[in-house]
């Protein structure tokens, strides 16, 4: 009997869903081996956006497979695997039943096929249906919540494509060539689905892509006028070329050469300049102390959720205090490299107390506390002066990666 169609790309979305969840890995990790043996980049793409949607869904496809069976499967049932991707493929990728079926039975071999023939054909011919906005995973509404119900309305869809200009100044030119929107100056947000590489204005280095929060810290710093400034932990690089278009003269260090690799590449395509600098933040030593820094450390991820949706299954209070330990040390590092009177920004693409509102409250300078007139409209401080972001914020207008963000003078 003939392999079906597409087979090969939903045996990989299952192996993408089971480094996740079962062994803690990323999607991107994951993607080299699950991936190996699909051929084809569309049937690549397709194992990818099953995988984000059966995660990003996750406990939602659960709760409609639970409503039709006698007895729960386990939650690592390979049964439940499949009928997940079966019912996000359907439910948001608008793949017909048959088609699913085909492809998804399939996956199960001599397993139970009948079963989840079953399932799935109950809940197709109730015309199940998920809700408006998916809902969290227990441990991370528990971790967020009040919050977690806001945050929600911005995790429903895949982002959109955020881009930087270099020249601010030309953001209405911009705009108008790409057919973009703008929600602040600098800034462009274009659908998702066109080739970046192929987009006016790419092989000229007039932008690069970056989300909209991803901009906030580096903007927080405003012109450098020549100064010295210390982009830590900066590939792959949006920042430093923020930094660098804004006049500063960067230092930008990161640890791993591939991402560096990447910030090279882009620094070269936009012609913008920094000295690029291959070390471990926590034994490096400066050979002069700098006007400002920007770290922008590492952490959980888990306001990146909306483009990465495995981070809602893969962290916990372990990963957070461990993170939460590595940003101390590193603020305690950056600290003794300023100028009196350097400013020190701090950032993190985490929705996580413990790595935003409790690290900045240990930072013993002077606050120098984030304006609202500094920030595009719809953004706003915090009472304290460090501003929050997160994926529901302009939802409606495809939301925002969750950051948290803070400043002081040295």
């Amino acid at each position: 009997m003939a392999t079906p169609s597409g087979f090969h790309a939903r045996r990989a979305t299952l192996r993408l869903l089971d480094a996740v969840l079962r062994r803690g890995e990323t999607l991107e990790q994951a993607g080299g081996a699950a991936l190996s043996d699909v051929r084809k980049p569309e049937d690549k793409a397709l194992a990818r956006a099953i995988a984000g949607e059966t995660l990003r869904w996750l406990a939602d496809l659960d709760a409609l497979i639970d409503s039709v069976v006698a007895k729960r499967l386990p939650s690592d049932a390979k049964a439940r695997m499949v009928l997940r991707l079966m019912l996000a493929q359907w439910l948001r990728l608008d793949t017909p039943p048959h088609a699913v079926l085909a492809t998804g039975l399939e996956l199960l071999g001599a397993g139970p096929r009948r079963l989840a023939h079953g399932v799935f054909s109950t809940l197709s011919k109730q015309s199940a249906a998920l809700p408006e906005v998916p809902t969290l995973p227990e441990a991370v509404a528990a971790r967020w919540g009040e919050r977690g119900a806001a945050i929600s309305a911005g995790l429903a869809e895949p982002p959109p494509l955020d881009l930087t200009v270099k020249n601010p100044d030309e953001t209405a030119q911009w705009a108008a060539s790409l057919s973009a929107d703008s929600l602040a100056t600098g800034h462009l947000r274009l659908s998702r689905g066109d080739a970046v590489e192929k987009l006016p204005g790419f092989q000229e280095g007039a932008w690069w892509v970056q989300d909209l929060a991803a901009s906030l810290p580096a903007r927080l710093l405003g012109p450098g006028e020549g100064r010295h400034v210390l982009d830590l932990c900066a590939a792959p690089g949006g920042k430093t070329l923020q930094l660098a278009a804004a006049g500063w003269q960067v230092t930008a260090l990161d640890v791993s050469r591939r991402r560096l690799d990447l910030l090279k590449d882009n620094l070269k395509r936009t012609g913008l300049k920094a000295n690029v600098v291959r070390a471990d933040a926590l034994a490096w030593e400066p050979k002069h102390r700098f006007d400002a820094i920007l770290l922008d450390a590492p952490c959980t991820a888990t306001g990146t959720a909306r483009r990465h949706p495995d981070v809602l299954h893969r962290i916990g209070p372990r990963q957070i205090a461990e993170m939460a330990e590595l940003q101390a040390a590193l603020v305690a590092r950056a600290t003794g490299w300023l100028t009196p009177g350097g400013t020190l920004v701090y950032a993190v693409c985490s929705l996580e107390r413990e790595e935003g509102e409790e690290q900045a409250a240990k930072i013993a300078f002077m606050p120098d506390s984030v304006r609202a007139d500094e920030l595009p409209a719809a953004f706003a401080p915090s009472t304290q002066g460090w501003l929050r972001t997160d994926p529901g914020m302009l939802a409606e207008a495809g939301g925002v990666d969750g950051f948290f963000i803070a400043r002081w003078t040295a």
